[in-house]
């Protein structure tokens, strides 16, 4: 079942070398053109993650990292390793369903917190595509959860 409600604009900013992205921005260009456009940052393929706000209610839209396998997608809650998890990751915890763009494809996915020889699994994969979240997590004074989307 699709997610419906207002959709609130992330005001979020990141810096890709000397270039400002706004996180609003890229997920505007990546899904109007189906994901030919804003689809990579820091090297790495993304896809736009819809969740429901923990707090607010509304709909939310966040770019990241494409990991794919066997029909299921991780998404890694590094937040460049940052003292405290991404705002997404409480959004899940309160609301697991979520929707995915991949591209031209959007699925109804529920998201599940993973952890022992799943996690590690994903993790590897992750840093075939991302492979700066080992420094993240070095960073990080707190252990980086991952997540696997599954299609409901």
């Amino acid at each position: 079942m699709p997610l419906n409600g207002e959709y609130e604009p992330s005001p979020s900013k990141f810096f890709v070398g000397e270039q400002q992205v706004v996180v609003a921005d890229q997920v505007e260009r990546y899904e109007e053109s189906q994901g030919a456009e804003g689809a990579v940052t820091r090297g790495a393929p993304i896809v736009v993650l819809t969740s429901r706000g923990a707090r607010s209610g509304k709909l939310r839209k966040t770019p990241l990292a494409r990991i794919e396998h066997a029909a299921e997608y991780a998404i890694v809650a590094a937040h460049r390793g940052a003292a405290k998890h991404p705002d997404w990751y409480y959004n899940l915890l309160a609301d697991p369903h979520v929707e995915l763009q991949d591209a031209t494809t959007k699925r109804d996915m529920i998201a599940r917190e993973v952890t022992g020889d799943e996690k590690a699994a994903w993790w590897d994969r992750a840093l075939r595509v991302i492979p700066v979240i080992a420094e993240y997590q070095e960073k990080a004074d707190r252990e980086i959860p991952v997540f696997v989307l599954t299609v409901q």
